[in-house]
């Protein structure tokens, strides 16, 4: 992909993010290759290597988009019948992935009302963090304009309203919510801070650690809650920390996973810390955290395209490829997760 092309479809500050970080570019016949390492910790190992155990097996496409229709998938979360829901960031709608690879529209976003507005680092309108709460879904949106910029709340067959108002400056990306108390708390990859809104829609910033922001391009990023902690990763510095929900220290981060480059989201596979994790710069999947080294189980040839979500369900992962560099094939890949 030139710059311009890279340009025209994410605006001046992704070209200049990707092309001086080493994200991937297409290379000669499709093929694509990194320029950077990772940022700390030991080399990841192949899932080629056969001391690696082959942890991830069984990967295989579900579904095919279509990246001129916005189709470029953000985050997902689980639904009935084996089916997944998705946030498609260029169309700016929810969709349902069937087990059969169909697609469904849920909700679309209405697009900004300001068309100066420039959304922060990426350029371009998207939809981004979902979650689903039984019958109730809600989904950040980032116009980079602050009559749309937020969360938004919708039923399905009803339309999407604003729940809470965010930053216009910033870049609204991941979303968990708290089952305990019902609130959300949602990673600002420009800003550096994790917001919490509340049931009724409070907006606070529960967090700015210094572990939280950029080096230059996107600061936090993925985010999970698991036993009463709060996780979230880090792009730019590679890097997955914690801090507690509650009590002392709450809002204060620690490293608990380093040498992730171009780390987009993670999923906990059910063992302790352990998780996978999407390499968007590097089509990559790895496992990682709980004290072990990271080991590749996936990549661009099983068919990842600048994977930017990851759900574990059983013995499932699924990963979501948005082709944001790319520009080719993005996709919903299928896996199954061998429990040894």
């Amino acid at each position: 992909m030139s710059t311009r092309t890279i340009r025209a479809l994410f605006g001046t500050s992704l070209a200049a993010a990707v092309l001086s970080t080493g994200a991937f570019l297409p290379g000669p016949l499709g093929t694509a290759s990194a320029a950077t390492p990772p940022v700390s910790g030991t080399a990841i190992r192949s899932h080629l290597d056969p001391t690696a155990g082959r942890p991830v097996v069984a990967a295989a496409i579900r579904a095919h988009l279509d990246l001129d229709a916005g189709q470029m998938p953000e985050s997902i979360v689980a639904d009935r019948h084996g089916s997944v829901d998705v946030a498609f960031a260029g169309a700016r709608q929810v969709a349902r992935i069937a087990a059969d690879g169909t697609v469904t529209v849920l909700a679309t976003l209405p697009a900004p009302q300001d068309p100066t507005a420039v959304t922060p680092l990426l350029g371009f309108p998207l939809a981004s963090g979902l979650v689903r709460a039984g019958d109730t879904f809600f989904v950040l949106y980032a116009t980079g304009s602050a009559a749309e910029t937020g969360v938004w709340t919708f039923t399905e067959g009803r339309p999407p309203r604003r729940f809470a108002a965010l930053p216009a400056d910033g870049l609204p990306n991941g979303m968990v919510r708290d089952g305990a108390t019902g609130d959300l708390y949602i990673t600002d990859s420009a800003r550096g801070v994790v917001h919490r809104v509340s049931a009724r829609g409070h907006v606070t910033v529960f967090s700015d650690d210094p572990a939280l922001a950029s080096t230059g391009f996107f600061g936090a990023n993925g985010i999970k809650i698991k036993d009463g902690w709060l996780y979230v990763s880090n792009l730019d510095k590679g890097t997955v920390a914690r801090t507690p929900l509650t009590g002392r220290g709450a809002g204060v981060f620690t490293s608990v996973a380093t040498g992730l480059a171009g780390i987009d989201d993670f999923a906990f596979t059910g063992r302790g810390e352990q998780f996978l994790a999407s390499l968007v710069t590097r089509d990559q999947v790895v496992l990682a955290g709980g004290g072990t080294v990271p080991v590749t189980v996936l990549t661009a040839a099983d068919g990842l395209s600048n994977p930017t979500a990851v759900l574990v369900r059983g013995d499932r992962i699924y990963v979501t490829s948005a082709a944001y560099t790319t520009q080719r094939d993005p996709n919903l890949l299928v896996a199954r997760l061998a429990r040894r």
